[in-house]
Order: C-alpha cells, then structure tokens, then sequence
C-alpha cells in the first residue's frame, strides 16, 4: 500500500460536504490529533529553548520573548500538523485539518516576517504598518487558499497585462514579483540580523566598531543579492539594469556626492578605528560620547542627554578632538580661593582629602594639589584630579568635590573672601561736590 502525502492543504470544493464533515465523530479524532501536535510543539521548543539558553535572548527570531512568541512554535506545529494529516489522511475524512494547514501556515509567514522586521527595525516608526500589511495579505491568501478561490484569482490576475517595449508584464506578474523580492529580503535580513547579533555579542572598544563595520557590509551585500535573486526569480532580464546602473552612477557623481561621501566615510572610520563607539569626542565645539556609526552618520550623546547626528563626511575631513583615543581618562579642575592669612599646607591637605573621599576619582595618577595663583581677594588653589568613566557625567563629581571642598574649609574655619573693592576720593574732588540743600518746609 502507498501512501501519497499531499503537500498543499486541498482546497474546500464543496462547502456542505466540508460542514457536514464537522458533524462526523472522526473530527474528535482530528481535534485530538491537533490537540496533542499543540503540547508537543509546545514542549519541543521549550527544550530547544532552554538547552540553547535562549531564555534571556529577547531579540531572538526563533524564539521571541515568550514561549509561543517567535517563529519555533509555530513552524514545529506547522511540521506536526503535516505529518499528523498525512497519519490521519487514510484512515478518516479530513475536515480540521483542511483549515488548520493553511492557517499554521499564514501564522507561519506572519511571524517570520514580523519578527524580522522588529530585529532588523526596531525603532523605525513604519514598521507597525508593515506588520499590519503582512498580517492581512497572509489571512487573504489563506482564505483564498482554503476556499479554492487561489486559482481564479490567479488566473483573473493573470488576464490584466500590458505591454511595455517587447515584454508583455501581467497584474500577476508583478505581484508574485512583489511578494517573491519580500520574501527573499526578509530572508535577507534575517541572516544579516543573525550575523550581526553573533559579531556584536560581548564585543567593546575598538573591536566593536570593526565588528559594526562587517556587519553593514555583510548586511548590504545580503540585500543586494536577495534583490538581485528575486529579480531574476520573477524573471526580469537583468542585462535590462545596465542603463539603470548607469544612470546611477552619473547621479552619484553629481547629485549624490555628498550621500556617497558620507558612506564612504562611514566605511572608513569602522575600518581604521580611529573613532569607535563608547569614545568621548569633541566636533564643532559639541562634546560627547559616540553611541553608534552607522554608515551614513555616527550619534554623539553629550553629558546632559543630547544628541547630534553628525554626518562621517565631517568627522574625515574636519578637525575632531578625541578623548578617548589614546586613554579614556580625564582630567579635570577646579579652582578655590582662600584668604591670604590661611595656612597653605593644611588648604593643600584639605583640597587632596576631599579629592580622595570620592571613588570615582582615580588614584593613580594622584590628584594634585598647587598654589597656582596670587588673586585679587586671596590665595587661588588649583584642584586636579582624574577620572576614568566621563560618560557617568562630568559635572556631577566637580560639584560634589566642589561641596566636600566648601565644607571641609568651613569645619576648619578658613576664610573663603569675598571681592573687595577700594574707591579712593581725591579731597578736591570731594570739595567740589555741591552739597545739597535741606527740603524746604513750605
């Protein structure tokens, strides 16, 4: 005996035979058969994800942030599903599964495409709508697909053409196009995003940024061959592109120079590392930290939570002051005045222990403590110290030691002066001035 197992769920031809289906006793069967595909899928990807450690992994596709939430569950139900009606097929008449086939399998599209687009979008505002679209074409065809309806579609599509140049392209055509090119760059940017997640993982400094720079490029080179994939699946000559290629590249070199120079530059600074993420730079007198370089433009965050998008072409040509490159240390100062009838050795003290009392402050190299000039009110003492983490805040530690400072003088009782000014009045300018008459009474 051969057993011949369909793979595409049959359409429903006739609509009272498929309901009185649903009356028969063999649909316990199937609901029980479907029943126990559920808790399998469900227990096999809980072994998967607990023996793989994915738990904690929230941008996984597979496996998503809960049990049931990525892409595992429903392509293992979809596999038992499958084998479960090719079991029940030759022993009784079929009529869940003939619903639950197509509908694992627009789950199935549904999630791939939506949990893509979330890893490799995350914060992009379109991507909601996207999902959306997704979602609503896959029930569509599902529906189609269940009810037999597929094929006149189809072929009603395909009676919808028109001629462009020698090549006759139909409404069909184009859509199947459409969905094909989807497809293989969701396909795309599913392996770029998993490349990507394994090169950044636990990777800082400089080979974080070499790390990034591979991944754009893999992540490019991805879709331009999945574009170029479904264009030749769908069956566009691409020797055809060649004018569009080139009509590309005079854009570029008038038009687009600037956008052409920014990639480039991108490429290079990921390349030669002489900027990397998590470094302290300083451009166009805006200072703060780089948190990404992406290929056209790298984000500088500053101390007090702005951020600039700064374009690369800048960063190569213009002169950038970089903190971080050499050492990501930093030294700062402040400076305390003191009446002149204060004891130098015990301020000096003073200042370094109050310096010291602060953890974020480094100890080697050691503050340093110097009498760096004679003021107008007082003695001015210059505060160093470094520190080792400046992306915490800069100015957060100089008022604390500021304030350590300000109480330590007082507990010691030395004068912080005030600015004094001395007015001298010449005695014949003071004869001079009239004096000025009493209110008279009347």
């Amino acid at each position: 005996m051969s057993i011949t197992v369909s793979t595409t769920p049959q359409p429903i031809d006739d609509f009272d035979l498929w309901i009185a289906g649903f009356t028969q006793p063999t649909v316990l069967i199937e609901l029980g058969a479907l029943a126990l595909c559920i808790a399998l899928a469900s227990g096999l990807t809980w072994l998967l994800r607990r023996s793989l450690v994915m738990q904690d992994e929230k941008t996984s596709v597979l496996f998503g942030r809960h049990l049931v939430d990525g892409v595992m569950f429903p392509l293992l139900l979809l596999t038992l599903g499958y084998i479960a009606r090719a079991l029940l097929t030759q022993t009784v008449p079929l009529a869940v599964f003939k619903v639950a086939i197509p509908v694992l399998v627009s789950l199935v599209v549904i999630r791939v495409g939506v949990k893509v687009l979330q890893v490799a979008f995350a914060s992009a505002p379109w991507v909601k709508v996207l999902e959306r679209t997704i979602s609503w074409l896959a029930w569509l065809a599902m529906v189609l697909w269940v009810s037999g309806l597929l094929p006149v579609v189809l072929n009603e599509l395909d009676q919808i053409q028109w001629k462009i140049g020698a090549s006759t392209i139909s409404l069909r055509t184009m859509i199947e196009g459409a969905l094909t090119a989807g497809a293989v760059l969701i396909l795309s940017l599913w392996v770029s995003s998993a490349i990507e997640r394994r090169l950044l993982r636990k990777a800082v400094g400089g080979d974080l940024s070499l790390r990034k720079a591979v991944s754009n490029a893999t992540r490019a080179l991805l879709m331009f061959l999945g574009l170029i994939l479904a264009l030749s699946a769908v069956g566009i000559d691409l020797t055809a592109l060649s004018v569009l290629g080139g009509a590309i590249g005079v854009g570029i070199g008038f038009g687009l120079q600037k956008l052409a120079a920014n990639y480039v530059s991108g490429f290079v600074i990921l390349a030669e590392r002489s900027m990397r993420i998590g470094d302290n730079v300083k451009v166009d007198g805006f200072e703060g930290r780089i948190t990404d370089i992406n290929a056209r433009y790298t984000v500088i965050r500053s101390t007090t939570g702005r951020e600039s998008i700064v374009p690369n072409e800048i960063l190569i040509t213009n002169r950038v002051e970089n903190l971080s490159l050499a050492d990501g240390r930093l030294w700062q100062s402040t400076v305390v005045s003191v009446a002149y009838n204060s004891d130098v050795e015990l301020v000096s003290r003073l200042l370094m222990e109050s310096a010291m009392a602060h953890q974020r402050v480094l100890i080697e190299p050691a503050p340093s403590v110097a009498l760096s000039a004679f003021g107008a009110d007082g003695l001015e003492f210059t505060l160093g110290y470094w520190i080792a983490d400046p992306e915490n805040g800069t100015l957060n530690i100089r008022s604390l030691i500021n304030r350590s400072v300000l109480q330590a003088l007082r507990a010691h009782r030395i004068e912080i002066p005030y600015p004094q000014r001395v007015l001298h009045i010449q005695p014949r300018a003071a004869a001079e001035v009239a004096p000025i008459p009493p209110a008279s009474d009347s």
